[in-house]
């Protein structure tokens, strides 16, 4: 259901929709719903074909898309919200013009999404309103937009895998977030990429009480968390609320790297729920059992794995991926 909401000041007067204390997210139509076709009609036949296309189908709602279920279960958490002032903002930032953005509108109506903001710009990338608008992540499955966005110190990733059956009738969110690159910096895996394993571990022992510089999704996490606080405050309540929204950290860390990483979070005031320091065992196999509903890393080699049977997100962040680093990368 769309829903547009009002505030009105003291003197009576509409007063500007405030941003500020919201976990506000950008999402691409290429992300929220499966445009296979769609983009198979642009391919072969041409814009002019595409805008037909799309307006003989306006009536017909689009499948959901790899980030769906985790919007849709994102959306379900402004139940904690008092009436008018929700803790969770998406905002569509597409690529079509209004008119054949028309069915991604009908669309989100059709599936019951409570979005109701987007802007669609006609064959340029929207990302750049992402300050104004005070996004903590933008999702597409346009992987030039989202390495544009990256490029200007914006927090963006590039969904991959399929979309999938969701359980409509589990309302838990779990989401999963890698360390390196991701909700810190890649200043040590510069480290490792130049000094290999060992020389990796004997700086961050070396810098054990040195916290991390923050990463593109450090913010992201810092939002997440203010929505954990909202559960815990209602669990206390003392009226049955089950806690619904869940965080892990799944990275190729190990000791004695892992206490580095724990610090940061610490320091940062952020928390997860779980931590899997892996060592180098295959992500993949983790996800199968852990199920996310979302899965952020800045290597499309871990995402090769865990993208099988899990939405997965490539932040496109540091310096192993520019261009000549990952032309150098096998299978790249």
């Amino acid at each position: 259901m769309i829903e547009c909401v009002t505030t009105v000041d003291k003197g009576g007067a509409v007063a500007a929709y405030e941003l500020a204390n919201r976990l506000v997210i950008g999402i691409a139509s290429s992300a929220l719903f499966d445009l296979a076709e769609s983009d198979a009609v642009f391919r072969e036949q041409g814009e002019e074909s595409y805008r037909a296309y799309q307006e003989e189908h306006l009536a017909d709602p689009l499948r959901p898309g790899v980030a769906f279920p985790f919007i849709r279960r994102l959306l379900s958490l402004n139940d904690l919200s008092e009436e008018g002032d929700p803790l969770v903002e998406v905002i569509v930032l597409s690529r079509n013009d209004p008119d054949t953005g028309l069915r991604v509108m009908r669309s989100i109506e059709a599936h019951g999404l409570t979005i109701s903001r987007a802007i669609f710009m006609q064959g340029r990338s929207p990302y750049k309103f992402m300050p104004a608008l005070n996004m903590s992540l933008f999702l597409s499955a346009n992987d030039s937009d989202v390495r544009e966005a990256v490029s200007q110190g914006l927090p963006a990733g590039h969904v991959l895998g399929e979309s999938y059956e969701d359980d409509t009738s589990d309302r838990d969110l779990r989401i999963s977030f890698d360390f390196d690159g991701v909700l810190a910096t890649d200043a040590s895996e510069q480290v490792y990429q130049t000094g290999g394993l060992e020389g990796f571990r004997a700086h961050e022992v070396l810098n054990a009480a040195v916290p991390h510089d923050a990463g593109p999704l450090k913010d992201f996490l810092a939002s997440i968390n203010r929505i954990q606080r909202k559960e815990e405050e209602e669990r206390k309540k003392g009226a049955g609320y089950r806690i619904r929204l869940h965080v892990s950290l799944v990275t190729a860390r190990n000791a004695p790297a892992h206490e580095r990483a724990v610090m940061s979070l610490k320091r940062w005031g952020v928390t997860v729920n779980d931590a899997f320091f892996l060592g180098g065992i295959d992500k993949g196999e983790i996800m199968k059992v852990l199920k996310p509903h979302i899965f952020f890393d800045d290597q499309e080699g871990h995402l090769a794995s865990t993208s099988r049977t899990t939405p997965s997100v490539h932040v496109p962040f540091g310096k192993i991926n520019e261009p000549s680093a990952v032309e150098d990368l096998p299978n790249a």
